[in-house]
Order: C-alpha cells, then structure tokens, then sequence
C-alpha cells in the first residue's frame, strides 16, 4: 500500500508521460501545477484554450515550446468540450480543469452522453497524507453527492474500492460513518451503512472489511470503540471512511486540512478517464499529488 504522498509520486515517475488536456485556458489560469510534473515526466500537456496565454506561461517558467501542445479555441465551452472529446477518444489521456467554475465544468464532464460518467454516479475521494500514520487514507464523498441513496453509496463505495486498489490495499479497512454507532432507524445513514457492512460481510465488494455505522471516535480510536463495546477490526485502523453525506464529508475534508495540517489531494471516479479537478479547497502544495493519481488511474478506470 502506498505510504505517503511522496511514494505516490515515485510510482507515478515509472509509468511514463501522460498527454494531459487542460482546458479552458485563458490569461487567469493557473499552470504552475503543471511544472513539477513535466519536470519528473509525468506528463505532456495538450493546452486548449488562449494560446497567447499558454505561450506567456512557457516563458515565464522558460520551458521550451516543444515540452506542450497548443490548440487555439478562445470559446471556454467549446474548449472544454472539445478537450473532453480528445480524452474520450484517446488523443488525450488525463483531462485538466482550467479557468472554468466547478459547477460548469462537472456539468460537463459527467454529462451522461458526451461526457465523462462511467458509473452509476461519479464521486470525490480525498485522499489524506496524515502525519503520524504509516499509510494514506481515504474519505468519500467529500464533494459530488450531497445526499446519496443507498443505492448510489453503493456505486461510491465501489468507486473508493477500485482506487485503494490502485494505491496498493489488497483488503482494504472501511468505516461507514454516522453520527453514532448504533443502528437507529430514526438516524437513515445508520440504516445505509448496515446495509452496507452486511453486503460486504457477505463479501458483494470483495475482499474489504466494512463496519457501520460508526461514530468518528469509534472508527478512529479502537480505546474509545473498546469503551463503548464495539469490537471491529475496523476501528483504530480504517483505511477508508465513508461518509453519510457531502455535508459531513466536505466539512471533514477541509478541517482535516486547515485545522489538522493534513495533506490531501483529491481523484474523481465513476468516470471512465482520470480528471484533475483543480479544486480551490485543495491546497497548491498538494495539487502535483492530483497529477500523479490521476497519472496511475490511467487504464485503470
């Protein structure tokens, strides 16, 4: 299993350069997420969007023309449709967000008949790098879904899969959260992580353990799980939490990183190629991070 960000970027550097479409790209966007990733080899750009723009930028990072493609389309909407269609068809391997609004650009990509959804929903893994721990861990969904069906945290909890497998957990240790943990019919989201840890009980996700519902402390102390009779081998070790809604998993996300410090990076999946979102809650530090998932996701979708 992957242990840290920086294992991350290792294993990244040995699968070759990816052609990385980034799109819409005018004099506002912010390329310099790009940098370390041409510099290691990661990728080779394919810039659709105000060339001007993309040329000032070579320039002032002094990278030679050659190092990028550049493809004229001053259109943000064409620009990013035609980047989707380059990726979809393979011309393009990764697809990049540039200087459209997250809601635009997600309109786009998960439109179900030109974009980008694979599954039944598409949804956000925040990967965290936390200090202490000798593993990344995981939570989701920490962006798409504000409330989710059961069903639809079925395809999440799928996707989370698919990209723990990818970061090397063979058995992946999830934890289904809520706000306690005891199942109550008055509280949904402990009836849906019931439902949940009985279908991979019987093994319907593979080989994963799932335990639900938990309350936070259960599933991050097995102290404080041991204090409340809860016996899991879940607790104290998840390498995945699933989250009861977007509310709880955004609000998680970001205190883990602007109160706890925590690195995290973020990979979108129920979509059938790998896309860098460029999310403003991510931090600029850890958005190279986002390349390299994307760039061992590639075929792995």
């Amino acid at each position: 299993m992957m242990t840290s960000f920086d294992q991350i970027r290792r294993e990244a550097k040995t699968k070759g350069a990816k052609r990385l479409v980034v799109a819409p790209v005018t004099a506002a966007t912010d390329l310099s997420t790009l940098s370390s990733a041409m510099a290691d080899g990661l990728v080779f750009p394919i810039v659709v969007g105000d060339g001007k723009a993309a040329a000032s930028w070579l320039d002032r990072e002094k990278i030679p023309a050659a190092h990028l493609e550049i493809i004229e389309e001053p259109d943000g909407g064409k620009a990013l449709a035609l980047a989707i269609d380059m990726v979809k068809k393979g011309t393009g391997e990764i697809l990049m967000r540039g200087s459209m609004g997250p809601k635009r650009f997600f309109e786009a990509v998960l439109d179900r008949e030109k974009g980008l959804l694979k599954e039944r929903v598409a949804s956000l893994v925040s990967v965290f790098d936390p200090p202490g721990v000798d593993r990344v861990t995981m939570a989701t969904d920490t962006y798409v879904n504000s409330f989710p069906t059961i069903a639809e945290k079925v395809t999440i909890t799928e996707n989370v899969i698919r990209l723990a497998g990818v970061l090397g957990f063979a058995s992946p240790k999830i934890a289904a959260l809520s706000a306690i943990e005891q199942v109550n019919p008055a509280i949904p989201s402990t009836m849906d992580a019931a439902i949940l840890s009985k279908m991979a009980e019987r093994r319907q996700f593979g080989d994963v353990t799932l335990e639900g519902p938990l309350d936070i402390d259960c599933a991050v102390s097995r102290r404080a799980a041991t204090r409340k009779g809860v016996h899991s081998a879940v607790t104290g070790q998840g390498d995945i939490y699933l989250m009861p809604n977007v509310e709880a998993g955004f609000l998680m996300a970001e205190l883990s990183v602007f109160i706890g410090k925590t690195p995290m990076a973020c990979a979108l999946m129920g979509v059938s190629r790998p896309v860098v979102l460029n999310l403003p809650f991510v931090p600029a530090e850890n958005r190279a991070t986002e390349i390299d998932l994307a760039v061992l996701l590639c075929g792995r979708l």
